[in-house]
Order: structure tokens, then C-alpha cells, then sequence
């Protein structure tokens, strides 16, 4: 079976996830794009060796022969993208983040569940080996109980800065740098916990971008098993060089990896795994198109995605409010 996959919004994230679909031919298709910029959709039709183009993507979702959409919107935009989607019967990816308000996510919720489609979540660092491998021993319970974990996500993201677009406001991103870029570091501490999260509290600041929203921060996230896990996340400032990508320390050992490699720590004995580097882009439309067509669950769905909002709303309200975050009371 071949998918056919309508892509709405043809901007720059785009190009990975069309570069992903050209590689499994055989298993899926682009066969319709949208964009409110034409020559955005024209070059993505190109790109794509011919596809049928739109302006709207409600034409597009209601008109164009798809089992599939891609979503590849300004944040603002997604849950709406969603929702006609859903309620037209196609199977949805997402990108990052799965909307920006709580009311947004139960609409979100309502739409998946009163249609029964499929939605994943565009979380492609799900897909690098050293965080697959992480999660595979802390599950398997090689690491005894968890105490703490970190993520790390920092660049200096100088060109940004120049023209930020819809990223420089509130209205439109949703917030600054922790729900856009820092989303990854979010959903990737999520996937190694071993527990839901239930406590946030938070610092942002805004050392050096003109933007609304903040170019750094530094989340503390309480887990239901009593785990606490830090997020450090910024487009200031490259970090230091040993700053790991991830790390989490446990009762029997700990790990950490560069993003590259993985090192653990366990019962005294020190292991480094290496990995073939793995595009997570491509990575996650396959897996996206295999859980399509067998009927399998995406690693993350809306559950997780939302789960993953919370944690970033919650650390907006702690700044604005200066104190810890029930997650219940959002």
C-alpha cells in the first residue's frame, strides 16, 4: 500500500520532511501540497517531481485523493490544521509544537478520539539511536530507580535574529525559544522519565535576540515517582563543550551521551555504544507511514504532545507567577 500524503505549509521545515518521503517511494507519496505563498507550494511541487498544488488546505483536504497530511505550519495554525484533518478521516504528522493552549489540546483530543485517525507528533530526535538505546535500559530496569535526568538543547542562532518573523511574537509562536527549539529537549526528557510529570518551576531570560518571547531557559520538572528532571535550552550562546546532550543518574549507575555516542555507568562497569548516524527526519516519516498503514501507535501521539505542551506552559506560568507549577491546574 502507498500513502498519499497532502504536505500543508511548504516553508523552510518542510524540505527535511519532503527529503524523507523521496526516500521510501514505494510506501508513500506526496501527491498534494499547500501553501498561502505560491511560490513556496511551487517549489515543493517541484522538489517533489509533481504535485498537485493549493492555496488553501481545507480545498486541499477536502478536494486532493490523501489518506494523509502533513503539517508543517507556524505554530499558531496547528490545531486548526488538526481538526480538519481529523474530521475529514486523514491520518495526521504534526510538527513541534502539537499547538499552544490548553483549550487548543482538548479540542485537539476531541477531534483524534471522534474520528479515529492517527496522529504522531513530529518529535524526530525521538529517532537517534543514543536516546532509543537510553530509554531501552532505563526501562528494562538496568539502571535501578531514577533520580535525575538533564536534556540540553543551546545554539547561538545569530541569523535568526536578523528577521524573526512569526518566531519574534506571542500571538503567533505561542511563546519564545522554549516552545519552539526547546520543545526538543522537553519531549526528550519526557520519553527517558519514568513517570508522569507533575511539578514545574522556571527561569527565562532574554540575553541577546529581539523577540517577545525568551531566547533562553532553564525548566525544573518534578516527577510523580519523585525523579527531577532539568531542561537547559537556549539560542543565545553555544555551550560549553562538555555540556551533554542528555544524561540521567540513577540508583545503580547513570548515562550520558554527546548525541552521537551513549556512555553508561552500571554495577561499576563503564560502557561507550556507538551508532551509525541516523537522519530523524526520514527516520520519522517511515515509522510515521508504517504506523499508518499497519495500525501501529506513533511513539508519541497527541497524548505525549500534550503532555509535553503542559510542561512548557507550566513553565510560563511559573515565571509569571514566580512559584512552582501544579500541572493538574493547568
Amino acid at each position: 500500500m502507498t500513502v498519499n500524503v497532502g504536505l500543508i505549509g511548504c516553508g523552510g521545515i518542510a524540505n527535511p520532511h519532503v527529503k524523507g518521503y523521496l526516500q521510501i517511494p514505494d510506501k508513500a507519496k506526496v501527491t498534494a501540497v499547500a501553501d498561502v505563498v505560491e511560490d513556496n507550494a511551487k517549489r515543493r511541487a517541484d522538489q517533489l517531481g509533481g504535485a498537485q498544488i493549493f492555496s488553501d488546505y481545507k480545498e486541499m483536504i477536502a478536494n486532493a485523493d490523501i489518506q494523509a497530511v502533513d503539517i508543517c505550519l507556524p505554530h499558531h495554525l496547528h490545531a486548526d490544521a488538526i481538526i480538519a484533518a481529523a474530521n475529514a478521516g486523514k491520518h495526521i504528522l504534526c510538527e513541534k509544537p502539537l499547538c499552544i493552549t490548553t483549550a487548543e489540546a482538548e479540542a485537539v483530543t476531541k477531534a483524534i478520539k471522534d474520528n479515529g485517525v492517527t496522529l504522531m507528533c513530529a518529535h524526530n530526535q525521538l529517532f537517534s539511536p543514543p536516546i532509543a538505546k537510553a530509554r531501552e535500559l532505563i526501562q528494562s530496569g538496568a539502571l535501578g530507580k531514577v533520580f535525575e535526568l538533564r536534556t540540553t538543547d543551546s545554539f547561538f542562532n545569530g541569523g535568526l535574529n536578523k528577521d524573526m518573523g512569526w518566531r519574534g511574537s506571542l500571538d503567533t509562536a505561542g511563546g519564545g525559544e522554549l516552545i519552539d527549539t526547546g520543545y526538543h529537549p522537553t519531549y526528550m526528557l519526557l520519553h527517558l522519565a519514568t513517570d508522569v510529570p507533575t511539578e514545574v518551576v522556571a527561569m527565562t531570560s532574554r540575553h541577546r535576540l529581539e523577540m517577545q518571547g525568551e531566547d533562553s531557559a532553564q525548566v525544573l520538572i518534578r516527577f510523580a515517582d519523585g525523579s527531577v528532571g532539568n531542561i537547559v535550552t537556549s539560542w543565545a550562546y553555544v555551550p560549553a563543550s562538555t555540556t551533554e546532550r542528555f544524561s540521567v543518574v540513577a540508583e545503580k549507575g547513570n548515562l550520558w551521551s554527546d548525541g552521537k555516542s551513549l556512555t553508561t555507568f552500571i554495577d561499576k562497569e563503564t560502557t561507550t555504544h556507538d551508532f551509525d548516524p541516523v537522519d530523524g527526519f526520514a527516520a520519522e516519516i517511515e515509522d510515521f507511514i508504517g504506523c499508518v498503514t499497519e495500525g501501529r501507535r506513533p511513539i508519541n501521539t497527541e497524548v505525549e504532545g500534550i503532555n509535553v505542551l503542559k510542561v512548557i506552559l507550566g513553565a510560563y506560568a511559573s515565571v509569571k507567577d514566580g512559584k512552582i507549577v501544579k500541572l493538574a491546574d493547568l
